[in-house]
Formats: structure tokens, sequence, C-alpha cells
């Protein structure tokens, strides 16, 4: 590839490709906030029935109190229900969803055997304020009937990611990678304020799917972006630890959601802290590549000859270098040409040709099931993190900041043991602590939590490499479908991790527990991939397919084909 020829002229990771980087990489910290901020705007407090009258006396089991809020931190629904008197007089057993007004009470007593008249709460609630004192939940009475509402906040914000990779993705390649990553940090700002002043649920929720649309398609270019401004030395670094970037943002969200407790005013300083990016955003360049791509070689010119001062060298790359002869005539650059030929060839490939052999169709399944587990393991362990007990503040920080040591280890072993030596010890790692979780004793809160960091810091391996050993798994004429469709299965996965942390109200292990099954059986279905560390990027499909393949396996047919030729050579 001609162009990558800037690289070992002007550096692979130098001053120049290092500010980009960082000022990139800086606006993906707003991704994970926005990703992950649901946590606590839905937080759901402890909360009962209200009354009609002024209360004067409270029970719960052997505890007394004369208001509501002395009592509520301790309700648990399971034990019983609170027991409240009136200034009137009125004894009532209130519950989550309804309350019981006894009949005739003789004495003030928790246990009560006479006859009551149960009624719905009809919008009457009284919230648990001490570590929630106000949430979308506090805000639109979104429980019980309504508690749905509330659950499906974070499935509809992963529908819009899914929705924003598919849009943004395409249209970056028809108007640049710049224009994109300033319009999408621009939305990203107006909607998440806006989002704070919504002022009803369903505004609230069209406001956060279109916040959703814009965070996906900035995460996908900037990925590309700096992919196309780095050399192939530092590529995997570089794309790995854009994922520490959303990680730091997932330690943001605790961080900001331990320090303010109002929902619209968390979401404000959610949405702010990487506004400083706004203000230098417009001065980022495009794209070698997608300058050459379009022939704009003039703008190419004075990037490269701006590369080279600031990085120290002098310059030497002149666009017309990265030409060839017959390409200098015409004035179309090498990479629209390779490009147009891969369009070409490209128009006749389908999502039917991944599966095109016996061998190609078991590799695209078990591709697809990393992809997928990878990011339901992601967002499982993010979201669940909150639910294992202790301080969920705690808890969240920790599943973000463990991420960064996962994509250090990632890198190093990827270069060194192999994508797939990296990939199965990864998943068999989060497999199983997700299973010694739930055989860890309840009152052991710590182990538990180490145990779910754990798995946190394998499944982030796993979800960081898949997409560099996708690409090297297949073809050019069919590498941007098998990333596109394992992509797809990847948002199947966070559209589905919301509503597996769901059913931790059935079984508060049951996550855990799907997780590490499924990622235990991907990881030994990996087995079954080819290594491709060291290898050349593939251009056919034959050549992909035989990838593993033992030397003799893939010369077998050509030898046989040989010496019957020289059979027939000897005939004659």
């Amino acid at each position: 590839m001609t162009v990558e020829r800037i690289f070992d002229e002007l550096g692979h990771f130098k001053r120049f490709q290092a500010c980009l980087y960082f000022a990139a990489v800086f606006q993906a910290v707003a991704c994970g906030i926005h990703y992950l901020a649901s946590v606590f705007l839905v937080e759901t407090p402890n909360f009962v029935c209200g009354v009609p009258s002024n209360i004067t006396d409270v029970l719960y089991g052997n505890l007394t109190g004369s208001s509501l809020t002395d009592l509520l931190p301790a309700f648990k629904e399971a034990m019983g229900p609170l027991v409240v008197r009136t200034a009137e007089g009125e004894q009532w057993e209130l519950s989550q969803c309804h309350c019981a007004l006894r009949t005739n009470p003789t004495h003030f007593t928790y246990d009560f055997d006479g006859n009551k008249t149960v009624e719905a709460c009809n919008g009457n609630f009284v919230y648990d304020r001490t570590e929630v004192y106000q949430s979308i939940v506090t805000d639109w009475d979104l429980v019980c009937e309504n508690g749905w509402l509330a659950k499906l906040c974070q499935p509809t914000f992963m529908l819009g990611v899914l929705v924003g990779a598919l849009v943004f993705g395409d249209i970056a390649d028809r108007v640049g990678r710049v224009r994109i990553l300033m319009l999408t940090s621009l939305c990203q700002f107006g909607l998440g304020v806006a989002v704070a002043f919504s002022g009803n649920y369903y505004f609230f929720m069209v406001l956060r799917f279109l916040l959703a649309m814009v965070s996906s398609g900035y995460l996908v270019v900037v990925f590309v972006y700096v992919t196309e401004f780095t050399g192939t030395k530092v590529r995997t670094w570089t794309s790995m630890h854009v994922h520490a970037a959303f990680a730091v943002g997932i330690m943001v969200v605790a961080l900001t959601g331990y320090l303010v407790r109002v929902w619209w005013i968390y979401q404000i300083i959610l949405s702010t802290c990487t506004s400083p990016f706004l203000f230098f955003c417009w001065k980022l360049p495009e794209t070698p590549f997608y300058l050459m791509a379009k022939g704009r070689y003039k703008d190419a010119q004075f990037l490269l000859d701006t590369m080279a001062r600031v990085n120290g060298i002098q310059s030497r790359v002149k666009v017309e270098e990265l030409l060839e002869p017959e390409e200098k005539e015409n004035g179309r650059p090498l990479l629209e040409e390779s490009e147009g030929k891969a369009t070409q060839s490209e128009k006749k490939l389908s999502i039917l040709d991944l599966f095109g052999t016996w061998r190609m169709a078991g590799r695209t399944c078990t591709v697809w099931a990393i992809w997928f587990i990878g990011s339901l393991g992601y967002y499982v362990f993010s979201l669940g993190s909150v639910n294992l007990g202790g301080n969920q503040y705690v808890n969240l920080f920790l599943a973000g900041a463990v991420e960064i040591p996962s994509y250090l280890v990632g890198c190093f072993a990827m270069d060194r043991i192999g994508r797939k030596n990296t990939c199965v010890p990864a998943l068999l790692l989060a497999g199983i602590a997700c299973m010694l979780i739930i055989v860890v004793p309840s009152d052991i809160e710590p182990l538990a939590i180490a145990l779910s960091m754990t798995g946190k810091f394998a499944i982030a391996i796993a979800f960081g490499l898949i997409y560099l050993y996708t690409c090297e798994l297949y073809p050019t004429i069919i590498r941007s479908l098998a990333v596109g469709s394992g992509s797809m299965m990847c948002r199947v996965g966070s559209v589905v991790a919301p509503f597996c942390v769901y059913l931790s109200d059935i079984w508060i292990y049951l996550p855990q527990l799907i997780v590490g099954i499924l990622a235990f059986i991907i990881g030994v279905l990996t087995l079954l991939l080819p290594e491709t560390l060291g290898k050349p990027l593939t251009t056919t499909l034959e050549e992909a397919e035989a990838l593993g393949l033992e030397p003799s396996k893939k010369s077998s047919a050509q030898g046989s084909k040989c010496a019957e030729e020289g059979l027939e050579m000897n005939k004659h």
C-alpha cells in the first residue's frame, strides 16, 4: 500500500500523531459516559405507598420511628410491610405497590390478624432519599406497573447505538471523518444537556436515543480516524487504547454519581466535562488516506508538510510519489484506484460468502460468537457491578479501572503469544470467574467483587482484540463485510445485555451464570480458529481458508496434480 509509506518517512507515532490521537480519544471518554450514565439515571431507591394523612408512628419488625424516612432505609419488602399510624388513628400496612387499611384495630402492633382493606397506590409513593435524592424514577414514578418503563431506558439506548453505527459509519466514508467527528461531538454536548431538561419520560427517551446514535457514531469514526493517522508499528496499541478512554468514561460516571445525587445536575455535569474538545475539534485535519482517495492533492501535500514540520523531520514525501506512473497522468491516486477495484469485486459478494465452505462457516460462527459474548459480557459486568453488594459507586469505578491494565496485557500478549492464544484464556478465565461468583457465600462481598472484576478484566481483553483478529482472519475482498457483520453481532449483544442484567430479579446470579456458560463454550470453540500472528493479510478466500492448515495439507492437492501430470509425461 503506497500511502502507508507516509508513516515510514514521517513517523508512525510522533508528535503530530500523538497530539491528534489524544485529542480525538479525549472525546471518546464522553461515549463511555453516556453509555453507562443510565446506571444512576434510572436507579430505583427503596419506596412504599404513601398515605393521605400525617403519620405519627411507624413500626417495622422490632424497629420503631415517627416518620417513614426513619425506617425506609432498612425496609425490605420480602421481610414484611411497614406499619404506620396516622394522626386520625388509622393504621396502615404499606408495601411497595399496595397498602392495606386495618379494620378496627385495638392495639398498635406489628402483627395483625383482623380484616384489612387493600388499595392500590394510585401514584402516591414515598421514596428513600438517603442514597438517591432524585432520579427519573422518583420524578416520574416509574415503579410498580410503570417499572418496565425504567428498565426500557438502557435497551433503547443500545438500539440507538446500533442505528448510529450503521448511519454514521457509512456517512463518514462519503463526507469525511473530521466532519462526522465535529458533528457528533457537538450533538453529544447539545443532546446531553437537553436530556437534563427533557421534562417528561417520552421526551427523555427520544433524546437519549438520539444521544446514543451520535455517541456510537463518534466511537465508530474515531477508530477509523486514529487508525489512518498511525503507522502499522503502533496500530494495535492505538486502536486498543481507544477502549481505555471509554473505560475512563465509566470511572467518571461512578465518581459523578457518588458526588451528585440529583439526576438532571448529574446529567449536565457528565455532558459538559468533555466540552473543551469543542473548542479545538474544528482544527483537526482530515486523514491522508481520505484526502488521497478523494483526489484532494493540494490538501494532502499541505498535511504531509505539516506533519513533517511538527515531527521535526525534513519533508521528503511528495504526493506525486504516492501515485503510480499511469495514474499521475490522469491525476487519480492509487488509493482511489484500489478502492474502486475492491468495490467492483465486493459487489459480487454478500454475507453468504462468509459461509462459502464448511471451514469458513465454522470460522464465521465462532467469530460472531466472540463478538456477541464480548459485548454481552462487557455490559453485564459493567451494568451489573452495582448489584454485587458493597458500595455501588466503588464497584462501578473498579469495573472501569480494571479495563486499563487489561488492554495493556492484551497488547503485550497479542504480539507475543498470538491472537488466539490470548483470546482463548481470556474467555475461559471470564467463564471460570462467573462460575466462582455463584458459589461464593453471599456474606463475603469483597471476594464476589474481586471475581467480578477478574471477569471484566478477562472479557475486556477478548472484546478489545476481536476487532483486529477479525481483520486478519478474512481476505481483503470480504474483510469489511466480516468486520461489519461482527460489529452487528456486537450491537445485538449490547441490546440483550440490559435484559440479561434484569434477570437478577429472578436470581441474583443468573446473569453471571448465562455469561459464564457462554464464555466457556465460546472459549473452547475459539481453539478451532487459526493463529494469525506474523501471517500476512490474505487477499483471496482460498488464502484465508488455508490459514492454520499444515503446509503438507495445503500442498497435497497441488502435489497430487503434479504427480498425475508427471505420470502422464512418462507414458508419452
